[in-house]
């Protein structure tokens, strides 16, 4: 049997917290539902959720300024935004905000409930499949505890967002392997982001000004001129 998964809410429209509430509740998660920013940020900050869902127009603190403190707080559940934004950059911030879907309303109720399962699966497919193997790595200086979201270069630690995380931990779990921006995309976001090839490009960019200390010899994370990018297996 499957454990039951917990997920937050954060939605100030009480009919469209209640609709989603009942319909996750169908899918035998434990829900709960915050009506702002500021209650959203409180309960997600002292709970494990497995899943949020997160309005990004909130009374309080919005959306993406939420998104923004979880993920420098180190809280790395999935977050699947909601807003009546659709605009493409409106879902490219939230991307690289650290969020890991994007749903503009009105939205379909089947579609919000598959997409909430397809973020349980490759949850449970990061975990067990695609990072399979030991549970630390490393690759010169660079030291990985998968286990408990850890970075050290040097005996130094680096502080990432979730999905610089996941990027980091892809990338060294498969030194020397070439990926085309789409292919990342696929496997740390998930399928669904066609066209967002630039967000790999910002998180790559930003993740490298962590853990390459200035160095322009790029040590860990290389590019391959019209293709994408790999990770050194020379280390």
């Amino acid at each position: 049997m499957s454990k039951q998964r917990k997920v937050l809410v954060v939605e100030d429209n009480l009919d469209i917290a209640a609709l989603v509430r009942l319909h996750l509740e169908d899918l035998d998660c434990q829900v709960t539902v915050a009506s702002n920013g500021t209650g959203g940020l409180q309960r997600a900050q002292t709970g494990s959720f497995d899943l949020i869902v997160l309005d990004l127009m909130l009374p309080g603190i919005d959306g993406l300024e939420l998104c923004r403190k979880l993920r420098a707080g180190a809280v790395y559940s999935p977050i699947l935004m909601l807003t009546a934004k659709s605009s493409n950059i409106d879902r490219v911030v939230g991307l690289e905000m650290g969020a890991d879907d994007y749903m503009s309303k009105p939205f379909d109720i089947h579609e919000f409930l598959a997409r909430v399962k397809a973020i349980f699966r490759r949850a449970e497919v990061f975990s067990d499949t695609k990072i399979a193997g030991p549970q630390k790595i490393t690759r010169g200086d660079l030291f990985l505890d998968l286990e408990k979201r850890l970075v050290r270069i040097a005996s130094a630690a680096i502080e990432l967002t979730s999905k610089e995380f996941d990027l980091l931990a892809y990338f060294a779990a498969h030194p020397g392997r070439v990926y085309t921006r789409q292919q990342l995309m696929d496997e740390v976001w998930g399928l669904g982001y066609e066209g967002y090839e630039h967000t790999v490009n910002s998180h790559i960019n930003r993740l490298r000004a962590k853990i390459e200390e200035g160095n322009e010899d790029y040590q860990y994370i290389q590019t391959v001129w019209g293709v994408g990018y790999r990770f050194n297996d020379g280390l």
